[in-house]
């Protein structure tokens, strides 16, 4: 193992890996159905992302490449085709967070100010009538249920009209929803990773990849900094947001221009972290990577 021990891909995964399979254990996911899954990715990246323009990769190229027979091969992309049928190739976000968007960027849900506006339950123009614009068939009365439970609206006890209190939908714990974004998060971060390894030799400017790290700080300062960090993050998406949101067509309500471009998944994620020290670093440093 000592190739493994030095290897610095290995090295990466393993960092990936331990925290992943802590989460696992933590839902009761045993390594053979992880071992299952690392089959299927496998396979379908193999299949999807390795072909040329001119023909898909066969089952006989998957197996030599991922290790597996081709038997497995054929069985997981079997399973694939089955995943993917009837379902629609486009992203949706989750629908609480599609109706937050909604009342964030559409005029129509605004005050004179170009804030989200207080909306009363039901009626034009209402909450209601917010959920049935951007969530489809959701009933109003569920979507506010959820959106009271993370704080992300309040009632106010006067009127009984609806407050927005934060610009995004954030869900708590271990829930569907949180998983959801769990899943769309690691995954875009890797993939921005793995564009950045091969940028250079395929001749593309890298996307933006950047990390601030400290190694030294007193732990009195922690609570600050916490706050800080997330007051200061959250200033940003929102800027952000307020840049690039109008310009999504379901929030701007602009048809397609008729060219055969097909519209983009883009974002910007920003993740606090902090970990104790065990051992003494060589050195301390703040750190742009």
């Amino acid at each position: 193992m000592k190739h493994s021990d030095t290897n610095p891909l290995h090295q990466a995964l393993y960092r990936i890996l331990r925290p992943l399979a802590r989460l696992m254990l933590r839902n009761g996911i045993p390594f053979g159905e992880f071992a299952e899954l690392a089959k299927r990715a496998y396979v379908e990246a193999a299949l999807e992302d390795f072909g040329d323009d001119r023909k898909k990769t066969t089952d006989s190229r998957a197996a030599v490449m991922t290790g597996l027979t081709r038997k497995e091969v054929k069985r997981q992309r079997e399973i694939l085709a089955g995943e993917h049928s009837g379902k629609s190739t486009a992203v949706h976000a989750n629908r609480a967070s599609r109706v937050v968007s909604g009342w964030v960027h559409d005029t129509a849900f605004q005050n004179h100010k170009g804030e989200p506006a207080i909306l009363a339950f039901d009626g034009p123009l209402s909450f209601s009538e917010l959920v049935k614009r951007y969530s489809g068939d959701m009933p109003p009365r569920a979507v506010l249920d959820e959106l009271l439970r993370v704080g992300v609206v309040s009632v106010d006890r006067s009127s009984g009209e609806l407050v927005l209190k934060q610009r995004a939908y954030i869900p708590l714990g271990d829930s569907e929803e949180m998983l959801q974004i769990f899943g769309e998060d690691v995954s875009d971060l890797v993939a921005t990773i793995d564009y950045n390894l091969v940028s250079g030799e395929a001749g593309h400017q890298p996307l933006f990849q950047r990390t601030l790290t400290y190694n030294r700080i007193p732990p009195e300062i922690m609570a600050r900094w916490r706050r800080h960090a997330a007051e200061q993050s959250q200033q940003l998406l929102e800027q952000l947001d307020r840049w690039l949101g109008p310009h999504d067509r379901d929030i701007s309500g602009k048809k397609d221009d008729g060219s055969n471009a097909k519209p983009v998944r883009t974002g910007v994620s920003i993740f606090y972290f902090e970990d104790p020290m065990t051992t003494t670093p060589a050195r301390s440093a703040g750190e742009g990577e």
